[in-house]
């Protein structure tokens, strides 16, 4: 296999196997039983002791994507930061070692084994870097019930957020823009320079990966920022969390009011209102309106 992007067929193969596990639950208390390797893994060990060093690098980042991307679809709150991610490559890495190393006489018992042994460490990985879910799934539940998250129209985020386009000021940053880049690309579109920043893999010239904690948002280099339902909710989330990173969201909170240009402004939603209180009236203006047919508000914060 050239250096390149790994065979489509095993990328169509580990989309089928995340598929086939999807929304289920890693605490439960027999996992074996659940969670499996899907028919046609075996045939895959010839193409992957086949493939040279480059393509496996990329399989392994593709495999660690396409698992965040499942993780965060059943709990937005699931937060991985440069190094859980990292510490997830590994797990694939080491995988992906032993899966070619199966003897070929006993391929069926040996992924029986290796299925089980992997699906224990993802456990592992993910009550270590997300303590959280260790209280929050039952043992004794084959699915976890998902925690909505959606990517919502540009035009009903605007709405949400009262924002009109003539008030916008460039540069613009959507935090938690998502995959799709709805509002990013509906703004490019209409004449604005606007970026998006999210978690996963995007190939947009116009998309900033990275996790919104690790980001460096640079004093005074953004005219409006915005988030609808990503950066604040997530605050809220470790706020009430007796386990929650709520002192690192505070100091962000303010690293991205100070990233704001003057007469700049930070849309988003829901509000803030235990943070919001405590900020400098003199510096910022703090405007909050009600979202439509919701019982939460939203927040626009200015510099004066």
């Amino acid at each position: 296999m050239s250096s390149n992007e790994p065979d489509e067929s095993i990328k169509q193969h580990i989309k089928q196997q995340i598929d086939f596990n999807s929304g289920k639950n890693l605490l439960a208390n027999d996992i074996k039983k659940s969670l499996q390797f899907i028919d046609g893994t075996e045939s895959l060990i010839n193409s992957l002791r086949n493939m040279d060093v480059e393509s496996e690098e990329l399989l392994i980042n593709f495999l660690t994507d396409e698992s965040l991307q499942e993780f965060c679809r059943v709990n937005q709150y699931f937060s991985f930061n440069s190094a859980s991610v990292n510490e997830l490559k590994t797990i694939y890495t080491n995988l992906n070692k032993k899966i070619k190393a199966i003897d070929s006489q006993a391929v069926q018992t040996s992924l029986d084994e290796l299925s089980n042994e992997h699906y224990r460490n993802l456990c592992d990985w993910l009550v270590k870097t997300n303590t959280f879910a260790g209280q929050m799934y039952a043992e004794n539940e084959e699915y976890a019930q998902p925690v909505a998250c959606s990517e919502y129209a540009p035009d009903l985020q605007l709405d949400l957020l009262q924002i009109e386009l003539q008030n916008l000021k460039e540069p613009i940053l959507d935090v938690g823009c998502g995959r799709e880049m709805n509002l990013v690309n509906y703004l490019r579109d209409n004449g604005f320079k606007a970026w998006g920043i999210d978690r996963f893999d995007n190939n947009n010239p116009y998309y900033i990966k990275s996790d919104w904690l690790e980001y460096n948002f640079e004093p005074g280099s953004w005219g409006t920022i915005i988030s609808n339902l990503g950066f604040s909710n997530h605050f809220i989330h470790h706020n009430l969390r007796t386990d929650g990173n709520y002192r690192e969201y505070a100091q962000k909170y303010m690293e991205i009011l100070a990233a704001l240009s003057n007469s700049g402004s930070f849309y988003y939603a829901p509000s803030l209102p235990f943070i919001e209180k405590h900020l400098n009236k003199q510096t910022y203006c703090c405007e909050t309106f009600s979202i439509k047919n919701s019982e939460f508000n939203g927040s626009r914060i200015s510099l004066r």
